[in-house]
């Protein structure tokens, strides 16, 4: 069995939660584990179980977005781009955001931003700075994006954590240049709240805020 467990994301302006990541848990036993793919269920079957997400939460009343995560592999599976138009036409009016974990091709970017542009659905570049979404990799594609997403989690896991604020100050500086919105994950105290204040990021996501929970 699988569900969506969310994670609040906060506008720091106002101190009200403007949106949620869902993310995708499987029940083993009598606990909720990471599922060893996030393939192992179909990306419609992940729309299903969104659109039971979004009306346990009632995020359209709220004015809240959902962010609903694809890896290159769901990206590039032919029904996926559909999949997610439909599912935006039936939780309307509610907000949709899907966000990319992987650096993709600019072809595809260009194909999925025209698409989903169309539909009213923002496109997010996830994790930037790390693993294939380096600056590098993804310099070509932020034309065609809405927001990035910039994870401390990651730094930390990799025992980078004192290169955090030289990265996050380089990824506020491009969110600024191609006027983007930009999400900080891994937000656990208040030293990471002032670090945000201090690059003027008000979005926020993290522990501090809720730890991922079944809806």
């Amino acid at each position: 069995m699988y569900r969506f467990f969310v994670q609040p994301q906060i506008n720091q302006d106002d101190h009200k939660v403007f949106g949620y990541e869902v993310l995708l848990r499987k029940q083993q036993n009598e606990s909720w584990i990471l599922p060893q793919h996030f393939t192992d269920i179909s990306v419609e079957e992940q729309a299903t179980l969104l659109e039971q997400t979004e009306a346990a939460l009632n995020t359209a009343a709220n004015q809240q977005v959902l962010a609903f995560n694809l890896n290159n592999q769901q990206l590039r599976d032919p029904f996926t781009l559909g999949t997610v138009i439909a599912l935006k036409k039936r939780i309307n009016p509610a907000a949709l955001s899907i966000e990319l974990t992987e650096a993709p091709t600019l072809p595809e970017v260009q194909l999925f931003s025209m698409m989903l542009h169309q539909h009213n659905i923002k496109l997010v570049l996830d994790d930037v700075g790390t693993g294939s979404n380096t600056y590098d990799n993804i310099q070509h594609l932020l034309p065609f994006v809405d927001e990035i997403k910039f994870a401390m989690q990651n730094l930390r896991m990799e025992n980078r954590a004192e290169e955090i604020p030289t990265s996050l100050a380089f990824w506020a500086k491009i969110a600024k240049h191609y006027r983007l919105q930009m999400v900080l994950e891994g937000v656990e105290d208040a030293n990471d709240q002032a670090l945000a204040k201090k690059f003027g990021i008000s979005l926020h996501q993290g522990y501090l805020y809720g730890k991922p929970s079944l809806v």
